[in-house]
């Protein structure tokens, strides 16, 4: 026993000994270690990315820190992508002995990091290379068989860990040149201790000079954190960059976030929190013609990833002012791939969705009452490999929901005389009286029945059926913007075009866009005007040639007759011209008759209306008799042997007919 004993101390003093040894053998080495680590990443660096690696000075601090001076990468005939004078770092000692690499201390003084696009490039460019290694069929498969969550969630508590317990940051600069656009974020001083946040920012663009402040308590290590960001200037927080680049002017007087929770449930990853902004302003020509205010808005967070699905989760909430609505946003990647979206808005005071409805968006909605409520519900689901099957659903649940005082667009004077002034390239043009005071003024009755039967078919097939809108023609037209990842066809009916013309203006923008939608909504619910009388107006209003507004005035341009003794080709011809009023003055060939791709659409839309029984064969008797152009439109056409239009004729799913232009 005694000599067990003797041995075992002698092997414990050896390996002590051993330890000792090392541990004295690394402090020696480590230096040069270092050193000649740092000439590796050099040499690398020059030769994987054409660029120039220094550190001027290098050296261990402690018992697991490091300090170096003048740290520069420089890509070769570019400009500097970072300089920083001095940097200094450590890890916890206990945890790198068991591989889990957590940052516990990191200073950083002086310095710059730069991104810079010019005529010779991006000095950025050269670490933005893709491996081109071709991918075997099994690593393909490998990768379908792969857990995105757990990948995630291991790469978000990677990140986190490497987060310093303790930060010190003074005077470090993120610059940004884009083709002389210049933006400098600096940071003058941050300093995050014992989970506390603190900082000062000074931003300096071509067009503005600001100071901001981040602000709040955070544990990487827990992965929580509450910040908020706000400007320690008056005024709001101005967004730097876009304002030069996109002509969007956008900023906020706050903004907090808050992390909850980052957890692995099963195979789910679960990320949970919540942001919220106050006054967030937003100008640019494409959204509104003035600043679209929301004054206070939240977001309640909780998305969910697993194995072949994301999903904003039906937890979640949105609010902005008084509205608050439930989203759940997913995308499942399974045999195949569908994008889908739910929003549901709960039982809610119509007057409190009013006066929520963000400043500058709606603003023909200001000053108007109503009582009441409603909830409403839309569905979307679209499959990538099955597009014609897209859901597309939008329902709305009425409680004595009425209007008591309407705001700016008065829908009611449909109903009575009033003056339309048409807009064209954003001017005035003459006004036009609606009303039989005006001697072109035409009465429904009093119109050819083939002309509202022809412009019906091109214009609304289902006008006196529908409430404003086709559903059919919403599928539609999502499914071929989707498809050509643009917004290349609408689904506009006459009541909307109705209520631009005589409401709203021509501007190509989303708030006008919205604006018409709900009071479309608005106008055909509640029956404020009658179907006959919304067709009868748009008749009298709309443009059909240059200076030409309303059917009194078009049948003399054209035709030198009145309303009511129009011919089935005279009505086709007005209602294939609606979408392009102007364009008439090409339509015809050196003969003086019709070019054939007009003719063409004459035919295919004389035998639409025979198979829905719209037209009876007798109409059709007179059918070969060219038009003949009789009144001043005679002038303005432009004789060519050149067609400027194809010869072609689209048919929406709606019987709805439209030209195709050459591009």
């Amino acid at each position: 026993m005694n000599n067990w004993k003797k041995t075992l101390v002698a092997v414990l003093k050896v390996i002590g000994v051993f330890f000792v040894l090392a541990i004295i053998g690394f402090f020696a080495l480590r230096n040069m270690l270092l050193h000649r680590t740092i000439d590796k990443v050099t040499v690398k660096i020059q030769r994987e990315y054409n660029s120039t690696f220094s550190v001027e000075n290098a050296s261990f601090t402690g018992l697991a820190g490091v300090e170096l001076n003048n740290v520069i990468l420089v890509p070769n005939n570019a400009d500097t992508l970072f300089n920083i004078v001095h940097l200094s770092a450590s890890i916890s000692f206990w945890y790198a002995l068991i591989g889990d690499v957590r940052l516990k201390n990191l200073e950083v003084k002086d310095g710059f990091v730069q991104l810079v696009k010019n005529e010779q490039g991006r000095n950025f460019d050269v670490f933005l290379i893709q491996s081109k290694d071709a991918t075997t069929e099994a690593e393909v498969e490998k990768v379908t068989k792969t857990n995105y969550a757990k990948i995630v969630y291991r790469l978000i508590s990677k990140i986190l860990n490497l987060v310093p317990t303790h930060m010190s940051i003074e005077n470090l600069a993120l610059r940004t040149d884009d083709m002389g656009h210049k933006v400098e974020i600096r940071l003058q001083n941050l300093s995050f201790m014992d989970e506390q946040l603190q900082s000062t920012i000074h931003v300096t663009t071509s067009t503005f000079m600001q100071r901001w402040s981040i602000q709040g308590v955070a544990d990487p290590r827990d992965k929580k954190a509450n910040l908020s960001f706000f400007s320690l200037d008056t005024g709001h927080v101005r967004i730097p960059y876009v304002d030069e680049q996109f002509n969007l002017v956008s900023g906020f007087d706050s903004i907090q976030l808050d992390l909850r929770s980052v957890d692995m449930d099963g195979d789910e990853l679960h990320v949970a929190g919540f942001a919220s902004i106050k006054n967030f302003i937003i100008n640019h020509p494409k959204i509104a013609k003035k600043d679209v205010v929301i004054e206070d808005a939240r977001f309640d967070y909780h998305f969910i990833a697993g194995a072949d699905f994301i999903q904003l989760d039906s937890s979640s909430s949105v609010r902005f002012n008084k509205v608050t609505f439930i989203p759940f946003i997913g995308l499942k990647i399974q045999e195949d791939t569908i994008y889908e979206m739910h929003v549901t808005i709960p039982n809610m005071e119509a007057q409190h969705f009013i006066s929520s409805l963000p400043e500058g968006l709606f603003s023909h909605f200001k000053g108007m009452e109503t009582t009441g409520s409603f909830d409403y519900r839309l569905d979307f689901v679209y499959n990538e490999n099955k597009p014609q099957d897209l859901i597309f659903e939008s329902t709305l649940h009425k409680d004595d929901l009425r209007i008591v005082k309407y705001g700016e667009a008065n829908l009611s004077k449909l109903n009575g005389d009033f003056v339309y002034t048409p807009i064209e390239n954003g001017r005035p043009q003459r006004p036009i009286l609606v009303s039989t005071a005006n001697p072109y003024y035409t009465p429904l009755n009093q119109l050819s029945p083939y002309l509202k039967k022809c412009v019906l078919t091109t214009e609304d097939p289902s006008f006196f059926f529908h409430r404003g809108f086709i559903d059919e023609a919403f599928r539609q037209s999502i499914i071929k913007n989707i498809r050509k990842r643009k917004f290349a066809r609408g689904a506009s009916t006459i009541s909307m075009q109705l209520v631009k013309n005589v409401f709203l203006t021509r501007e190509k923008t989303i708030s006008r866009k919205m604006e018409e939608i709900l009071l479309v909504y608005i106008l055909e619910n509640n029956r404020i005007s009658s179907k006959d009388r919304m067709l009868e107006v748009y008749f009298n209003i709309i443009e059909w040639g240059p200076n030409v507004y309303g059917i009194g005035e078009a049948v003399q341009f054209y035709f030198q007759k009145r309303p009511s003794d129009l011919t089935l080709n005279e009505c086709l011809f007005l209602a294939t011209i609606i979408p392009r009023p102007k364009g008439f003055m090409w339509r015809f060939g050196k003969d003086g008759n019709l070019k054939e791709f007009a003719s063409k659409q004459f035919t295919f839309l004389t035998n639409l209306m025979m198979r829905r029984a719209v037209l009876e064969p007798s109409d059709t008797l007179m059918a070969a008799q060219p038009i003949k152009i009789a009144g001043l439109a005679k002038g303005f056409i432009k004789i060519s042997s050149d067609t400027l239009e194809t010869d072609s004729i689209l048919i929406d799913e709606n019987g709805r007919v439209t030209e195709l232009l050459a591009e």
